[in-house]
């Protein structure tokens, strides 16, 4: 049975080092008992492939929840939400990769133009969970890019970076496979997922322009109505919302690292008059911009948290 969610979805952040397409999470920090007093879903700005080494406990893809035991690894697109819950008093060993995919392809990829294209799109159809007898070979390919990230020897970027082309290759073959498949309710549900999904990719890259919910619509193909009731419906917030909630997230990176006037700052997130971004501000952070950037430590104890983590040491 799925657990009760906060209607609010949490952002998780990462920020990905220059010139590198792949951050590693791995060690003691991810042995955990996972989900302890979250009832939330959350998603991330990056591709995400988990490797459970032991454990178990419910992984929540979307709309669908799967018993999670060791040996088995999950395939999450970025914008996805999900969340990973040990049983209670368990704890669960995870290792993570996260991978910007467009640079990683754009990268290593060549071919007639659209190719490039046509795998992303592939890649990030649905999420993935898989047991480990399912795929053998994906499953001792990602232990070794963990390992090659692990030992950090000479050229491990570029052969890890090498392995993971393999690995997302795969992937898009047999996410394709899945969508080639004849059936009703499950491809029709992925197919709105996806439709969700990159409704936030959009909203991702227009968040600083004038942007009208029937612009996003219109984007993904659907009526405006039927997108605001399916993306309600997936994110637990509307689409204005959730728009809000981006770019005030921007707003406090701008407060944080620049001393540019709040005005400035408030057009380059997609506000064109100071009443409305203070407004929105106050609602999503509970204070004024002014207040906030004298006492920024407040950032990640807000609601809706923007969490900027790396692994120790980067």
């Amino acid at each position: 049975m799925s657990r009760k969610r906060k209607k609010t979805a949490e952002f998780r952040y990462y920020r990905m080092p220059e010139k590198r397409t792949i951050i590693a999470l791995l060690g003691e920090k991810w042995q955990q008992n996972y989900g302890r007093n979250i009832d939330y879903l959350h998603f991330h700005n990056f591709l995400e492939i988990g490797y459970c080494y032991e454990g178990r406990g419910s992984m929540i893809l979307g709309t669908e929840e799967y018993l999670f035991r060791g040996g088995e690894f999950t395939v999450i697109p970025k914008n996805y939400l999900h969340t990973t819950n040990s049983e209670p008093g368990n704890i669960s060993t995870w290792e993570y990769l996260f991978v910007d995919v467009e640079q990683l392809l754009r990268k290593l990829v060549s071919g007639a133009p659209g190719y490039v294209d046509q795998m992303i799109q592939a890649i990030n159809q649905k999420a993935v969970f898989a047991k480990g007898n399912e795929m053998p070979y994906l499953v001792e390919l990602l232990k070794r890019i963990l390992d090659t990230m692990r030992e950090g020897k000479m050229f491990y970027l570029e052969e890890a970076e090498g392995m993971m082309l393999a690995f997302l290759s795969e992937i898009a073959r047999k996410n394709i496979a899945f969508f080639d498949q004849p059936g009703g309710g499950v491809r029709e549900e992925a197919r709105m997922n996806n439709l969700i999904y990159r409704s936030l990719d959009y909203i991702s890259d227009h968040y600083h322009e004038r942007m009208k919910v029937s612009d996003i619509a219109a984007q993904i193909h659907i009526s405006e109505t039927h997108f605001r009731r399916v993306f309600s419906q997936c994110m637990g917030m509307s689409p204005l919302e959730y728009i809000n909630l981006v770019r005030i997230q921007s707003a406090c990176e701008y407060l944080r690292k620049t001393d540019e006037p709040i005005a400035t700052i408030a057009g380059k997130c997609g506000y064109f008059t100071s009443s409305t971004f203070n407004r929105n501000f106050q609602k999503i952070m509970g204070m004024a911009p002014e207040e906030w950037k004298k006492r920024p430590e407040n950032y990640e104890q807000q609601i809706l948290q923007f969490n900027v983590r790396s692994e120790e040491g980067w």
